[in-house]
């Protein structure tokens, strides 16, 4: 299986000046292709990749407005006419009903302001000591975080909004083998408290209102400063690298919690929970989405595919967690958030809303159901 492995570079000014006439070169081949493909009448077939290519990058070099697209390596050019193709691969499966998950939009064209990408592929870099060589740059220095655990297939040159270079490897990786703990967990998750796993301690979420309020007041800082000018780009800047921040926190957080998760349970079971939904209480959209439950999800999912015997089970979002004693099985009903603490009322066992929702999670994501009809006190 592949995977990535990402690492911080630091470019000197003039490989910073390369970049970005690399970045701008990728940036105006992708546009040029996306207008092809649009100005192309209706009733003619649209061209190939093959195409695309020679009309955009072999036949453009040839032009004044173009000939300096020869300046650069010619193979992250290719490889963005290619993305351009995945893109429009992905638009038309997610239209047919071939690719699950959210809708995928029409490819738009890129900006120059904003995160920039380059890929190469093999014939374009090379990995020669403790230094990374990209074609027509020259050495850069990495910061090596990690050993490679086998030889990448292309890797991709970021740079972020706040000024950050990142080289992105893609290797091949086998799975590994650890024996797990448990057989099984339960996970609920929340906002005041991130994870409460059926069985263990609750996990807590770093704080970020020492971040927020730093970004609430960089905000306004921005906006009585004149759009454009030399202040305005420093305060923007300043913005993003707080946000960058708090990215950064939240996404530590998160890999250290389901690499726990993953290696520690043979299965985890997780809700499928309506995120977009609950955005839209604006009294807890900012705290939902800052704690990154997609994010999360995502990240043990392809953590288990890294590890033999490793499930994530997803239940449905309708199972009654918070409504089942996890006990006995009486279903006392719906009931208000602010109720933290719940008596059964059949049974008598006194629950934490959370890790009683956690162990019905777990009991659901092994395979039982819960029974959907209401018991009575009278049947109990």
């Amino acid at each position: 299986m592949k995977a990535r492995y990402q690492y911080r570079i630091y470019p000197t000014n003039q490989q910073a000046k390369e970049l970005s006439k690399l970045f701008g070169c990728c940036r105006v081949v992708w546009n040029d292709a996306l207008a092809w493909v649009m100005q192309t009448p209706e009733d003619t077939e649209w061209p190939s990749n093959a195409e695309l290519q020679k009309l955009c990058i072999t036949l453009a070099k040839q032009y004044p407005q173009r000939s300096w697209l020869s300046k650069v390596s010619n193979v992250p050019l290719q490889q963005s006419v290619q993305d351009l193709g995945v893109a429009f691969k992905n638009f038309y499966e997610s239209c047919s009903g071939k690719r699950q998950g959210p809708k995928v939009r029409f490819p738009k064209f890129k900006r120059r302001h904003g995160k920039q990408s380059a890929r190469f592929t093999k014939s374009g870099f090379s990995c020669k000591g403790s230094k990374l060589f990209l074609a027509k740059m020259g050495l850069f220095k990495v910061k090596w975080s990690r050993k490679l655990p086998a030889e990448p297939s292309s890797v991709t040159i970021l740079r972020s909004k706040a000024g950050q270079y990142y080289a992105s490897f893609v290797v091949e990786v086998q799975q590994k083998s650890v024996r797990a703990k448990r057989k099984s967990i339960g996970v609920d998750l929340g906002i005041k408290v991130f994870a409460f796993p059926s069985v263990g301690k609750p996990v807590y979420s770093p704080s970020y209102d020492r971040l927020n309020r730093l970004i609430a007041r960089t905000n306004r800082k921005l906006a009585r400063q004149v759009k454009g000018s030399n202040r305005w780009q420093r305060t923007k800047l300043k913005l993003a690298r707080l946000h960058l921040k708090v990215g950064n926190t939240r996404k530590d957080f998160l890999h250290k919690q389901s690499t726990k998760l993953i290696r520690e349970n043979q299965t985890v079971s997780l809700e499928n929970l309506n995120v977009k939904g609950m955005l839209a209480n604006r009294r807890l959209s900012r705290a939902i989405s800052q704690q990154g439950w997609a994010q999360f999800r995502t990240m043990c999912e392809a953590k288990a595919n890294q590890y033999k015997d490793r499930i994530v089970s997803i239940i449905s979002r309708w199972e009654p967690t918070s409504q089942t004693c996890s006990d006995c099985g009486f279903r006392w009903g719906k009931i208000a958030l602010s109720v933290r603490s719940i008596l059964c009322v059949s049974c008598g066992a006194e629950h934490d809303r959370d890790e009683n929702a956690a162990k019905n999670i777990d009991r659901v994501g092994a395979g039982h159901v819960h029974n959907r009809q209401k018991r009575t006190l009278s049947e109990c």
